[in-house]
């Protein structure tokens, strides 16, 4: 009984402690404005252990670091903080890793949109 105890601890813990998703690399997403136009972002991350790093590329500019990325299991996050005349804007990301796709749910102010990334 002692040894399907600690079998079942074990397999417990390999459980909760799943690895990160491989999301190294570039992935592309296109979402569609309100304006009707379709709109790139390229995000091409780096992983380290838990910590999320990287970039994202968008059709008004060039790239903008990932900052307070994060990573565990399939589940990722980070912020994206815009410049635009003075102003600084702050999107959010979380996503969820499906085989070759991240979607994410992205927060920009009070408005919030689905948003599914493939990888390159």
């Amino acid at each position: 009984m002692r040894y399907i105890v600690s079998i079942v601890a074990v397999l417990l813990v390999l459980a909760v402690a799943a690895p990160a998703a491989d999301v190294t690399g570039k992935w592309k997403a296109e979402m569609k404005g309100r304006d009707g136009n379709v709109w790139e972002s390229v995000f091409d991350f780096k992983v380290d252990g838990s910590k999320l790093t990287g970039t994202v590329t968008g059709a008004r500019g060039g790239a903008v670091e990932i900052t307070d990325g994060a990573i565990e299991g399939d589940n990722l996050s980070f912020t994206v903080v815009r410049k635009f005349r003075e102003r600084e804007f702050r999107q959010q990301y979380k996503g969820v890793v499906k085989g070759d796709e991240i979607h994410f749910n992205v927060s920009f102010g009070e408005r919030e949109f689905p948003v599914v990334a493939k990888r390159q």
